[in-house]
């Protein structure tokens, strides 16, 4: 390939890997509304549930491998997180699948989980810590809802969580540390990362649990 084709790539990679960034944000934004919907919450609660739960994991990232913090430094995220929170008030609850929650969630866990070690990647942050600090992305925003709504942190549930989002940050530093274009690399990760995810929401898979 020429130059000018590769330098085009590339750029649609980071295009593309910053759009996971805001889908992520988004659709775990929408769990934390669902979740104050649930609870018969008021529209600062609805709102407030949104934004942490859609930026929560975004912000413990860019603090661990010294980046600024996201949202502090553009609109959109915040104000998709107030505009999922209208969304979902607004939005008779029948319209809402019963487990939407969990299939959002686990769309915002895929999603974070490849955008949070790739971030990592680009801070020099090596392979072993980036895809941990995937899985730390993905994870620390349904741990907040579920915290501030006084729930079982999704964590601890048996079916498998953070399984997938290791998962899908494993996938993503292995293939493009194999040389797999970014862009290739993310689709497959989050593809797979949620299919995981979906398989547990669906049949109840989990881990074998400790026995003495």
């Amino acid at each position: 390939m020429s130059p000018a084709t590769l330098a085009s790539i590339h750029a649609l990679s980071v295009s593309t890997l910053s759009d996971l960034d805001m889908a992520g944000t988004a659709v775990f934004a929408i769990s934390g509304a669902l979740v104050a919907a649930k609870a018969r919450q008021n529209i600062v609660t609805f709102a407030f549930f949104a934004a942490m739960t859609g930026v929560g994991g975004g912000t413990l990232r860019d603090l661990l491998i010294g980046a600024p913090v996201f949202w502090m430094h553009a609109t959109a995220p915040r104000a998709v997180c107030l505009g999922i929170a209208l969304l979902v008030w607004f939005t008779p609850h029948r319209y809402w699948h019963e487990r939407a929650i969990d299939w959002f969630d686990g769309l915002g866990l895929a999603s974070y989980a490849v955008y949070g070690a790739a971030k990592a990647i680009a801070y020099g942050i090596p392979w072993l810590p980036a895809a941990i600090m995937g899985v730390v992305t993905a994870c620390m925003g349904g741990i907040i809802r579920d915290v501030l709504a006084g729930l079982p942190s999704i964590v601890i549930r048996p079916e498998l969580y953070v399984t997938a989002a290791a998962l899908a940050a494993g996938l993503y530093v292995g293939l493009t540390g194999m040389g797999v274009q970014p862009i290739l690399a993310g689709a497959v990760a989050v593809v797979l990362g949620f299919a995981l995810r979906g398989h547990a929401i669906l049949h109840k898979v989990d881990l074998p649990a400790y026995r003495r």
